[in-house]
C-alpha cells in the first residue's frame, strides 16, 4: 500500500494540501480525489473533506453515500444550506457551486462513479434513501 492509499479523513486533507494533490489526488482503487471545502450549517465554520469525484464534461461530481448511512453525510447538508463551496483538484484551489443532479443526468453520472468506486453500488443497497449525486459546478 502507498501513502496515499492509507490516507483518511484530516490527514488526507493535510497531506493533500502540503503536496499540492502530489499525495492523496489518486487514491485506493485508482480513484481520484478532491477537497471539498463547505461552510458549516450551524457554526458557519468552514470544513474540509476528501472526496471521490468523477469528471463531467467541465463539471466535477460527487456521491454523498455516507458508506450506505441512512442519514446524509454532514457536508451535503452543510451544501443544501450554502451551495457555493471551495474545491481543490490538485494543485488549483477554486470557488464552485454544488447542486443536486437528477434524471437522466443523476443516472449518467452514477454511473461513472460506480466505475470510478464500485462500492456506492453496495452502499445503495444498505440504505433506503436515494444517495444524493452531487454537479460542482466552477464559478466565474
Amino acid at each position: 500500500m502507498n501513502e496515499a492509499e492509507s490516507l483518511f479523513g484530516d490527514e488526507h486533507v493535510r497531506r493533500y494540501r502540503e503536496t499540492s494533490g502530489k499525495v492523496g489526488h489518486v487514491w485506493k482503487k485508482g480513484s481520484t480525489i478532491l477537497l471539498l471545502t463547505t461552510t458549516g450549517r450551524t457554526s458557519g465554520e468552514k470544513r474540509t473533506v476528501p472526496l471521490i469525484y468523477v469528471q463531467d464534461g467541465a463539471h466535477y461530481a460527487i456521491v454523498a453515500s455516507k458508506g450506505g448511512a441512512p442519514d446524509h453525510p454532514g457536508w451535503y447538508k452543510n451544501l443544501e444550506k450554502t451551495p457555493e463551496v471551495e474545491l481543490q483538484v490538485k494543485d488549483e484551489v477554486f470557488r464552485a457551486r454544488a447542486r443536486r443532479a437528477e434524471g437522466e443526468e443523476r443516472v449518467r453520472i452514477w454511473k461513472k462513479a460506480n466505475e470510478m468506486w464500485p462500492d456506492y453500488e453496495n452502499y445503495a443497497k444498505k440504505t433506503a434513501r436515494e444517495i444524493p449525486v452531487i454537479v460542482l459546478e466552477r464559478l466565474p
